[in-house]
């Protein structure tokens, strides 16, 4: 159960729409589930705000469907499986249906959110190159319901490309910076952006970028104010974060909201 079911569900006891034993029993409902294999925090929703995600790699379809079918049973609505093969998914399709994105590899199960944040997540890239880490990224951030925009291949070796789209950058409410090589990007549009920039190394390069960790070395000490880093190749970690900044409201508006509710 995510925070919004936990508060309609409040909301019709106020009303008088469900019993005080319906409510109950749904908060008596165990935090977890154990499957022998897995774990499923079915509170994480009601806890951060966000359901809990799959983490595709190392399981198999079978144990991959298990977790989708508890999930669904238990009223999650959007699932995120990240990190999943195409050849995973062909097994995982006969029975289930999802909208798959290959480059990503990403899938959503259920229903995709209308966005609600605030305003727009850019997702910039320095070359063709990133966009797998991107797509992760751009994927994850529409199934937590925010718009987004795509700037693909506007890297420093060609900063034109960049400057010719400084109304998208400067409108943005968040930016995830996505580039190999040396990373030099995210510095670029953090100097140029009003709003947070979250840096992204990809490993992608010749040898001395070490598969990345030159462009995180970069990033990590880059001069631009406003800049932060996740991990190589973590276009997830970068839209939840991005994800979470474009939902923050003021803790006045928050107070004031619930009040009135």
């Amino acid at each position: 159960m995510d925070q919004k079911s936990m508060r309609k569900l409040l909301e019709d006891l106020s009303q008088g729409k469900v019993s005080v034993d319906k409510v109950l029993l749904q908060l008596k409902k165990a935090p977890f589930e154990d499957l022998g294999f897995a774990k499923l925090d079915y509170h994480r929703g009601l806890r951060q705000g966000v359901p809990e995600v799959i983490y595709g790699a190392g399981k198999t379809a079978g144990q991959i469907a298990k977790i989708i079918a508890n999930m669904q049973k238990n009223g999650q609505e959007t699932i995120l499986l990240t990190r999943v093969k195409p050849e995973t998914v062909k097994t995982l399709s006969k029975k289930i249906k999802m909208d798959y994105n290959e480059l990503g590899n990403i899938a959503i199960i259920g229903k995709k959110p209308k966005a609600s944040g605030l305003g727009t997540i850019v997702i910039a890239t320095g070359g063709t190159s990133d966009m797998p880490v991107a797509e992760e990224a751009a994927v994850t951030a529409e199934a937590l319901g925010n718009k987004v925009t795509r700037l693909y291949d506007v890297g420093v070796a060609g900063l034109e490309r960049t400057l010719s789209n400084l109304d998208v950058i400067m409108s943005a409410s968040v930016i995830i910076v996505l580039a190999g090589m040396e990373g030099a990007l995210a510095s670029v549009i953090g100097g140029l952006a009003d709003c947070p920039v979250i840096a992204v190394p990809t490993s992608v390069g010749y040898g001395a970028s070490f598969r990345g960790l030159s462009a995180l070395l970069s990033m990590l000490n880059s001069c631009a104010s406003g800049v932060s880093v996740v991990n190589i190749d973590n276009g997830f970690g970068a839209a939840y974060q991005a994800s979470m900044i474009n939902h923050m409201e003021p803790a006045s508006l928050r107070t004031r909201s619930k009040a009135t509710k």
